[in-house]
């Protein structure tokens, strides 16, 4: 429910301007030369918008347990029509980014390694390899965060460079590109860290 709530937080504020499909109510500006920049960042968004609602689904205990077709069906709503398309956008629009090259290199880093992981984490799951389809999916849900939790180290990242002095614009694109660093490392150490740790006996739980 934390979960679920930090997400809705978060498409409720990032969704909208998108609805009217008026690019002047992008908040992503449309670089030079690239007059479908647009319509990818809706797509993007969209796609976008379905795998995380989907993969906060996935990750509830109850519906796993419960209800195991539902949890298989979202699944490949998931994958499909939501992570791999999603993470297709931003791969192709993630090198114009307007926050600079370090973050649009970024970007499409964080965008291939969510196809990746979940194509490895369907592919696992099709040769029924239960196991190694709980890790990528883990991974997967984890790159799935990543603009939020880019998003949301954005403050500390501004408190970090802030000492560091300069124009506005260049501490704009420093804090970024530390918030967009940070979003990759912590995402991944915290899923690593998941799949590392050790069950609780049966009993303690």
């Amino acid at each position: 429910m934390p979960l679920a709530l930090v997400v809705a937080v978060f498409l409720a504020f990032s969704v909208p301007p998108y609805l009217t499909l008026d690019p002047a109510q992008s908040r992503v500006p449309a670089p030079a030369g690239f007059a479908a920049h647009y319509w990818f960042l809706v797509a993007h968004i969209t796609f976008g918008t379905i795998a995380i609602v989907g993969v906060v689904l996935q990750v509830w205990p109850w519906l796993r347990r419960r209800h195991p077709v539902v949890h298989r069906r979202v699944g490949r709503v998931y994958v499909f029509g939501g992570a791999i398309p999603s993470a297709l956008m931003a791969a192709t629009i993630g090198p114009v980014s307007p926050l600079g090259p370090a973050v649009g290199a970024l970007n499409v880093f964080a965008a291939l390694l969510w196809l990746g992981f979940t194509i490895a984490g369907w592919r696992a799951v099709r040769q029924r390899r239960f196991a190694d389809h709980r890790k990528w999916m883990v991974r997967s849900f984890a790159m799935c965060m990543s603009t939020l939790m880019s998003r949301a180290l954005s403050p500390l990242a501004f408190l970090i460079v802030m000492p560091r002095g300069g124009d506005e614009e260049t501490m704009i694109l420093n804090a970024a590109t530390l918030s967009a660093v940070l979003s990759v490392l912590v995402l991944l150490l915290l899923s690593q860290w998941w799949l590392d740790r050790k069950p609780k006996p049966a009993s303690a739980r």
